[in-house]
């Protein structure tokens, strides 16, 4: 039995837990991305670029989630590689002919500040996506293109504005074309969503309040696919971290079938408190999909559960972000069960601090 703590249907107590706005900046991502597929992008000259081998994006959490979005998203689209880069220095690859994405929301981040003059040493062709801060700075200072994004939003709150400027000045590159059309739609798709997914939304017609109240108590492991749902699924786990505050573990098929699925055998008290959320996806592949049915049958008597969460939606990124848009609705009911303001990251501003001591 769940051992609820919070009405999720008492949304001014929703409101009142919530002291940084998570749930205001979730209702209205259908503006947010109207926005960013507008003048955002547009405004910004464009490098002259002659031949680009391969487009990078450096960034860290909510700033590089936008990285990988394009990266899953351009997989099947761009004949030249996507690589997400987390981290202080840049691949040996990057030179002359690499597209870099630098993503930072707050501009102030200090890996993607070491990775942005690095790249800027190699040759590379920068782009900076950011609110401005030090990044900012240094991208003026050296003639850097400038997508300056709406400030006021926690990084993992600003999807929209971190990812979709990146898809429009690729399709200003001639990489992906004709893609006004499916964002907008993806932009409209999601308003729909909202009005099932919000707050005013009751339980019994809310699935992100129900899988919520799955995971209240429990130690949530969720799988996706690889080339589909595999940064869905990194997404949530990092949502439920940031939000809810609990340990959240993610995976992905067919990867977890040759290791993690023999994991699924002892101790059997801790496995008793693992929720597995499935994310599904119609274009996941048919060998994977058969994977995962033979898979729930391995794990369904020995886990506290599995919930199946299906993609909807008529295009690639209206798929994903119905997938993502649950997942981040879930994160902050969770953190309400919890009795926790999704909000504050104090863990990572004492991280931040710390590192500025030393």
């Amino acid at each position: 039995m769940i051992n609820q703590q919070f009405d999720l249907n008492n949304v001014e107590g929703l409101c009142r837990i919530d002291s940084k706005g998570m749930l205001a900046a979730l209702d209205g991502l259908p503006l947010q991305c109207s926005e960013a597929c507008g003048n955002l992008s547009e405004q910004v000259k464009l490098p002259e670029i002659e031949a680009i081998s391969n487009i990078l994006v450096t960034g860290l959490g909510g700033s590089a989630i936008g990285g990988d979005l394009l990266r899953v998203y351009a997989a099947d689209k761009i004949s030249i590689p996507v690589i997400v880069n987390r981290d202080y220095t840049v691949p040996e690859f990057v030179g002359p002919d690499t597209l870099v994405f630098a993503i930072s929301y707050s501009g102030n981040t200090e890996e993607t500040l070491s990775a942005y003059e690095q790249a800027q040493a190699r040759g590379a062709s920068v782009i900076v996506i950011s609110t401005g801060g030090k990044l900012g700075e240094m991208a003026l200072r050296d003639g850097v293109p400038l997508v300056k994004v709406p400030s006021g939003y926690a990084p993992r709150a600003a999807t929209g504005f971190l990812f979709i400027p990146a898809l429009k000045i690729l399709q200003r590159l001639g990489f992906l074309p004709g893609l006004d059309g499916e964002i907008m739609a993806m932009a409209g798709f999601v308003r729909e969503l909202h009005t099932k997914l919000g707050a005013q939304s009751p339980m019994a017609e809310n699935p992100a309040k129900q899988i919520a109240c799955k995971l209240h108590q429990k130690i949530p492991v969720i799988w996706g696919s690889t080339g589909t749902t595999e940064v869905v699924a990194q997404r949530w786990k990092g949502q439920i971290n940031e939000n809810a505050k609990v340990p959240a573990y993610w995976n992905v098929f067919p990867e977890l079938n040759h290791n993690e699925i023999v994991g699924f055998q002892l101790p059997a008290e801790i496995l008793k408190r693992i929720h597995v959320i499935i994310l599904r996806d119609g274009q996941d592949h048919p060998q994977v999909q058969k994977r995962m049915e033979i898979t729930k049958g391995v794990i369904k008597d020995v886990v506290d559960g599995y919930t199946e969460v299906w993609s909807s939606g008529d295009n690639a990124l209206s798929r994903l972000f119905s997938l993502i848009y649950t997942g981040d609705y879930t994160s902050v009911y969770l953190a309400a069960l919890y009795g926790i303001d999704p909000g504050p990251v104090k863990v990572i501003d004492y991280l931040k601090q710390e590192l500025q001591k030393l």
